[in-house]
């Protein structure tokens, strides 16, 4: 959304003012917080942030200008806003006028209804206008031969005939019927997937209302901020879920069933983090060297990631005569030259070199220093033993 905002302490404005970016960056998160705690504003909880002014391409936001946010509130409003099409902003800010709104619960509410309004803004165009009512009042999807049968003139001409338009500097807004839903609570923000993700984690506390969704990889001290909102000295006071297509199953195990997850979210959320930076085969790479290992913890497993540049794996080999004929195709030795060479001795030689193993899913050697790395890989695991399977 390409916002700013510009923010004080109301009770201490001889502290000086902080302009944050919104949505607030992953990367500047920790950098924004320290900023607003050095004015003695920043709560996850309290609207201590008194709104000085906003750079927004949502004019109607203006009117949270003098009101007091908390900062949270105003970075979600604006992840919600910056994923709206130009059609969405319209009617957010056109219905937004029509209710006359200006505290932020009621805006970030209001991004989970608005769609069901209708906003007229070109009166040359009553046809498309026509379409796009019929569009909405269908829930924004139509069959396309149904769609394509809609009179759109006559549909925006009984529209404007009804009465019902309110006029607003943003267009002529038709409710439809809608009603401003209370999704948003005012102190748990509604689940909402921004950008994606390796993986999330929806936290409660038994007994009370309420969750906070993280989404993997997060600044750590969003993490600490969600469950302050729970009222929760620490995650092991909460019960947590883990949702994600992304991770494997032996991993996801270990994060579920073999140890409790609430226990390990840092673990987590780091394993998360090198997720996100895997590039082309390095996934691949990565569950196999899992699967190799077999990390007894969910730090065990981060580290793995941690060190992924330093294994030298090759998925789909069983054989040290495999190995070989792997090498001799990366020395581009001729077909005719490889006949004379001892694949079996070659590709043996170097396995003792780099001190790797065969696994189920293929070769895997570790070429770095680590310590925890090498304990890990150090653990004998019985060949009885059912390998875990990524």
């Amino acid at each position: 959304m390409n916002c700013k905002a510009i923010l004080s302490n109301k009770t201490r404005p001889e502290f000086g003012q902080v302009t944050v970016p919104l949505p607030i960056p992953d990367s500047e998160y920790d950098h924004a917080i320290g900023l607003l705690e050095d004015l003695g504003i920043g709560s996850p909880t309290a609207q201590d942030c008194r709104v000085d002014g906003l750079d927004s391409p949502y004019p109607v936001l203006n009117r949270l200008v003098t009101q007091s946010a908390n900062v949270d509130e105003l970075d979600y409003l604006a992840r919600r806003l910056d994923s709206f099409s130009e059609g969405e902003a319209e009617k957010f800010q056109a219905m937004a006028s029509r209710l006359r709104l200006s505290d932020i619960k009621d805006f970030i509410n209001l991004t989970f209804s608005c769609q069901q309004a209708t906003v007229i803004s070109d009166f040359s165009d009553l046809e498309r206008a026509g379409k796009d009512h019929a569009l909405t009042i269908n829930g924004g999807m139509m069959p396309t031969s149904e769609f394509n049968r809609v009179d759109g003139q006559a549909a925006a001409l009984d529209l404007i005939q009804s009465g019902a338009g309110i006029v607003t500097p943003y267009g002529v807004v038709y409710d439809n019927g809608m009603k401003l839903e209370q999704v948003y609570d005012g102190g748990h923000f509604p689940e909402y997937f921004y950008e994606d993700c390796v993986a999330s984690v929806a936290l409660s506390r038994p007994g009370q209302d309420g969750r906070e969704t993280l989404y993997l990889p997060c600044p750590d001290i969003k993490i600490t901020r969600a469950l302050q909102r729970l009222n929760a000295k620490d995650a092991s006071q909460c019960t947590a879920v883990l949702d994600t297509d992304n991770i494997c199953d032996a991993v996801r195990k270990v994060f579920e069933e073999e140890f409790k997850l609430n226990e390990h979210l840092d673990a987590l959320n780091h394993l998360a983090r090198c997720y996100q930076g895997f590039k082309g085969d390095d996934l691949e790479k990565f569950h196999t060297v899992f699967d190799h290992a077999w990390p007894q913890t969910p730090e065990e497993a981060t580290y793995l990631a941690e060190g992924l540049r330093d294994f030298n794996v090759i998925n789909g080999i069983s054989t040290a005569e495999e190995y070989g004929q792997i090498i001799a195709d990366r020395m581009e030795v001729s077909p005719e030259l490889s006949e004379f060479l001892d694949l079996q001795r070659l590709g043996q030689r170097q396995i003792n070199e780099e001190g790797g193993e065969f696994g189920d899913r293929g070769y895997v050697a570790y070429k770095g220093t680590r310590p925890e790395i090498k304990e890990i890989l150090g653990r004998h695991i019985p060949p009885t033993q059912e390998p875990k399977m990524c």
